[in-house]
């Protein structure tokens, strides 16, 4: 368990890849925080005003941005067990090479969870982006047919 200054230097080394890979998770988890925000931000608004009138469109509205916090929630949660994935692996890095203990199976197999959750995120961001993007055409469009009554 004698450690040299090139072990530690190597470790170091084999770490750096996933440490920017934290990275990028880390930035992703700041945009799936934004937008979840903006979410529950019209969520409140949109629950405001129903308070003082029923109104379909907002409970229409309202039934989407559920179903859109649910993914966004899901992807954070994935995007979560990444994280936590990839610091699993760096730390069997310096553990394996500590304890002279082969840990290349565990190591491998942390980094295949970690690409398939954030592989997961990334579907369900892009499937929570889809349906922000079509009930945005959607409502630009009866908005339109509103204006114009002829």
């Amino acid at each position: 368990m004698n450690l040299q200054l090139g072990d530690i230097a190597h470790i170091i080394q084999l770490a750096i890849a996933p440490v920017f890979m934290l990275s990028t998770v880390c930035t992703n988890l700041l945009v799936l925080l934004n937008r979840l925000a903006r979410i529950i931000d019209r969520s409140r608004v949109l629950e405001e005003r129903l308070d003082v009138a029923y109104n379909d469109t907002y409970m229409n509205e309202l039934d989407i941005l559920y179903r859109r916090s649910h993914l966004i929630n899901v992807a954070i949660a994935l995007s979560t067990a990444c994280g936590l994935f990839v610091c699993l692996v760096v730390a069997l890095l310096f553990v394996g090479d500590a304890t002279n203990v082969s840990l290349d199976k565990y190591i491998a197999g942390l980094f295949i969870a970690a690409m398939v959750c954030l592989i997961g995120n990334f579907g369900y961001l892009l499937r929570e982006i889809f349906i922000a993007s079509t009930f945005m055409r959607a409502h630009r469009h009866v908005r339109h047919i509103e204006r114009n009554p002829n």
